[in-house]
């Protein structure tokens, strides 16, 4: 199992393109779901932190999703915004969940 977290801050006015740009991401996973992987973004309170959360049953689902076509505009768009806090990606251990695990 991979679990990667990513948190990042981008400029105000680049917030809603953003947000469109993971809903297309979003959309994609649900017409052509990736089996194996749990694929979650959230909003932070401050209005302009993002956080991703991937759970895998391993790199190669991961390597399914940022090969698909809006996740690597989403990257691209989110990269050129030139971030207040650039995307940094955590690797996760886990040590206990309340549900059942991929």
């Amino acid at each position: 199992m991979k679990i990667v977290r990513v948190h990042y801050t981008v400029k105000p006015e680049f917030v809603a393109q953003n947000r469109a740009n993971i809903e297309a991401v979003m959309s994609d996973l649900k017409r052509n779901p990736i089996e194996g992987m749990r694929y979650s973004c959230f909003l932070l309170p401050d209005g302009g932190s993002f956080m991703h959360l991937n759970i895998a049953r391993d790199q190669a689902a991961i390597d399914e999703l940022t090969g698909r076509e809006p996740f690597k505009e989403f990257q691209k768009q989110l990269k050129a915004s030139g971030p207040v806090s650039p995307p940094k990606p955590e690797d996760l251990t886990l040590v206990g969940a309340g549900f059942e695990m991929l």
